[in-house]
């Protein structure tokens, strides 16, 4: 059962992790606005689906966002009640930081775990979906009636770059060059003038030129073949959804990442583990860069968390590269950071700490 003064340090730390998750989901929200309204405006997402991708992205964001709204929490529950200086009437009727700790993670545990489900096993699908609606909505921009002129368009994984310098009535293409890498034999074709056209029935869209010239060859060599076509005609793929999953690493599945022995695989696998952990990590520091009376300068507390914060998650990603490049053995993993973090601020605001003196020599104060 949880004690009385265990469900009041829940609540509050609850309230303000709400409200400060609230706050901060509304400013992702508008700058999520602002950037679909533009893409909308280039057409490169449909404005039917914006309000879905925009919930995608939340989703995708939100187990990065847990650990500094609720470290953030944390921090603002207890110091408001150092300011009304109920930190010392909870030491005062004996409840030291390690019940703090206790009531603490009551909150943190349960967030932990959420963001545990939604890093391992919700943003994986998460962002294949978003990547499919991407490509998808890009693949369709870029068919030839959203061709536009001047503009170099890639298809295929960038194995067929296409350019049309002017389109006229549009359907007339005017000079015209295709890059095509599908094979050994890369080829260039160029033409003056093609068409725009749709097959009736399939609905597959080509892009014919006319009247035009084709080399075949490979870059670096002399060995070169020249021809002259008067038609040449080029279907443009679009892409599969089940080839874009494969396309990057962050839509692996967890259990995929775990049994792999890919150096790659497993940075990733430790970089989903980091958000839930994290919370973990930054509920321990909270506690000691918390002044435990009002008469207490709390100023360089704020600075230190502040600089935990910043130095917090931008090791994380550091730690992540030097991982999978195979800076850092294999042993020490990526998540070295967060221990390290850990000890450096508390060697750094322990032994200022009120409780921490009671564990000095007695003749240390004497002097």
């Amino acid at each position: 059962m949880i004690a009385v003064i265990d469900r009041y340090l829940l609540r509050e730390v609850s309230k303000i992790f709400l409200a400060v998750l609230g706050t901060v989901l509304l400013i992702v929200v508008s700058l999520l606005m602002l950037r679909a309204l533009e893409d909308i405006n280039a057409g490169a997402l449909a404005s039917d689906i914006v309000l879905r991708f925009m919930g995608l992205r939340i989703l995708s964001d939100l187990p990065s966002l847990l650990p500094p709204v609720f470290f953030v929490a944390v921090l603002l529950a207890l110091g408001r009640m150092a300011q009304h200086s109920e930190l010392i009437a909870f030491s005062a009727c004996g409840i030291g930081p390690i019940r703090t700790y206790r009531a603490l993670f009551f909150a943190a545990v349960p967030v932990a775990l959420l963001a545990a489900w939604l890093t391992l096993h919700v943003r994986p699908l998460v962002v294949g979906e978003l990547m499919q609606i991407r490509t998808l909505q890009q693949d369709e921009a870029q068919q030839l009636f959203g061709i536009k002129a001047g503009r170099f368009y890639q298809h295929d994984q960038g194995r067929i770059t296409l350019y049309v310098d002017e389109i006229q009535g549009g359907s007339r293409l005017r000079n015209i060059f295709i890059h095509d890498q599908r094979e050994d034999v890369t080829k260039a074709i160029l033409s003056r003038e093609g068409l725009l056209r749709e097959e009736e029935g399939t609905g597959r869209q080509f892009v014919t030129l006319l009247d035009g010239r084709r080399y075949d060859g490979k870059p670096g060599t002399a060995n070169y073949a020249i021809g002259e076509f008067d038609r040449y005609s080029l279907r443009l793929q679009p892409r599969q959804a089940d080839d874009l999953q494969s396309q990057k690493r962050a839509t692996y599945p967890t259990q995929a990442l775990l049994v792999s022995g890919d150096l790659k695989d497993l940075a990733e696998f430790q970089f989903r583990l980091s958000s839930p952990l994290a919370i973990i990590t930054l509920t321990l520091l909270a506690v000691p860069l918390t002044a435990r009376s009002p008469r207490q300068r709390n100023t360089w507390r704020m600075f230190i968390a502040f600089l935990t914060y910043i130095s917090f998650f931008n090791l994380q990603r550091v730690a992540t590269n030097w991982y999978e490049s195979g800076a850092t053995p294999p042993w020490l993993g990526s998540l070295w950071y967060q221990v390290a973090v850990l000890g450096l601020v508390l060697a750094l605001v322990l032994p200022t700490g009120r409780w921490w003196r009671r564990f000095r020599p007695a003749s240390t104060s004497s002097t």
